[in-house]
């Protein structure tokens, strides 16, 4: 049997392994040593795994992750979240489509606090489907609006999906952070512009809000300063070159639990609970990148990839419609597999193809991450979509799935033109590494 039948065989029995519910780690982990066994010997695939395990918990640049992590996560208990979503309430909720715009703002400012996309849905979901209830909105442009804002938290730096793409392909995570702000920024506009649209054409789906006086904006801004703060150091502290990525995840963990601290909002218990809830989303981002490391020797043992790339490669058609191809697998794999699922199993076999045609690393990460956004509201998985089921169990997950239809639609738009104008995404980390 060659080796590209058995790399054949690996992927089925991966995808097999993953329909079947298997954690998505040990599914990849075992793909990957048993393929290493049988294309070369189980001492080189015993070998890869301490190598590889002990290579990434020494890491120093993986430090990001807890890091981040727990700074978004003291963000939700102390409370700071909400001010998010209070201070754009205060500014445009007295508008019609105000409250699902204000919603869209506070799960972006959230993102860059977290970098996850579950976090940001479940907690927006929780802040703002009430009001928007209370305001008679209709409950698929309610639901759509916390499912797809939810889903910047993996755009917006920091970000873990860029993390791990940063892993997988040896690129900076400080460049792929730079990279994803005007994208996250741009996304969420067109998210805004699309609720205002909608509320034009049917007013009754998205009544105005409350008025509210000027006394009460400056209030919902002053709570939100602590947050900007935040948010201004890290990521312009890593433009100006002032911190590295490292060092920017620690000042803003630090200034998380300082300002927590000052509004007398971070008790022992709440401390607990944000430290509990880091070591776990860190633990199962570790293991998905050393089971990651275990694939990827077993893919290269196939030579697949290689043997795509060439395929690819060497047909005679203009690169944009092989990138087309590939963003198209994307978004029909985002139908069935979870984001780091598709990371994992696609950029061994993808990355070397985009390279070769000579794209540009950064810029590709950052249309990957979209499209890994786009499969958080797909159907049939769409786990966002389930997050804010289960936030409200009243609205019918057909009202859900047929809300997010339109800002599904809108991503699209999102992608084709950050492939017309790379410039969106890369002008930034040139202008801060020239």
């Amino acid at each position: 049997m060659s080796s590209e039948i058995i790399g054949a065989l690996g992927i089925l029995a991966l995808l097999l392994l993953m329909v079947l519910r298997i954690p998505v780690a040990f599914a990849i982990a075992v793909v990957g040593l048993v393929g290493i066994t049988i294309l070369d010997s189980s001492t080189s695939a015993m070998s890869v795994l301490a190598s590889e395990s002990f290579t990434l918990a020494s890491n120093a640049d993986l430090i990001v992750v807890p890091l981040f992590i727990l700074m978004g996560n003291i963000a939700t208990e102390t409370g700071m979240s909400r001010k998010l979503y209070d201070a754009a309430y205060a500014l445009i909720g007295s508008v019609r489509g105000g409250l699902a715009s204000a919603t869209v703002i506070g799960c972006a400012g959230f993102a860059a606090l977290c970098g996850s996309s579950v976090a940001s849905a479940l907690t927006m979901g929780k802040v703002s489907l009430a009001e928007m209830r209370r305001f008679n909105y209709s409950p698929k442009l309610s639901a759509g609006a916390v499912a797809a804002g939810g889903t910047l938290g993996i755009l917006i730096p920091p970000s873990t999906g860029f993390v791990i793409y940063a892993i997988l392909t040896e690129q900076s995570i400080g460049r792929l952070f730079l990279a994803g702000v005007l994208p996250g920024i741009l996304l969420c506009v067109l998210f805004i512009a699309w609720i205002f649209v909608q509320s034009y054409l049917k007013p009754e789906s998205a009544p105005a809000g409350p008025k509210t006086t000027w006394r009460e904006k400056g209030d919902g801004l002053l709570g939100a300063v602590p947050i900007l703060m935040i948010i201004l150091l890290t990521i312009g502290g890593i433009y100006t070159g002032i911190f590295s990525p490292v060092e920017a995840a620690a000042v803003g963990a630090g200034l998380a639990i300082v300002f927590g601290m000052a509004m007398r909002k971070l008790s022992l218990k709440a401390t607990w609970r944000a430290a509990q809830s880091t070591l776990t989303t860190t633990s199962t981002v570790m293991i998905i990148l050393i089971a990651a490391h275990l694939l990827n020797p077993f893919l290269a043992l196939s030579h697949i990839p290689q043997n795509l790339g060439h395929f690819l490669t060497g047909l005679d058609v203009s690169p944009i419609l092989i990138l087309c191809l590939i963003l198209a697998c994307y978004v029909v794999l985002g139908c069935f597999l979870e984001g780091f699922s598709m990371l994992v199993l696609t950029m061994p076999i993808f990355f070397p193809v985009i390279s070769s045609l000579g794209f540009d690393p950064i810029w590709f990460g950052v249309v990957v991450v979209l499209a890994l956004e786009m499969g958080l509201i797909s159907p049939p998985v769409g786990i966002n979509v389930f997050i804010v089921k289960s936030v409200a169990p009243d609205i019918r997950l057909q009202d859900i799935f047929s809300g997010i239809i339109p800002f599904w639609l809108v991503m699209i738009l999102a992608m084709v033109l950050l492939v017309a104008f790379p410039q969106i995404a890369l002008i930034l980390p040139d202008t801060m590494m020239n």
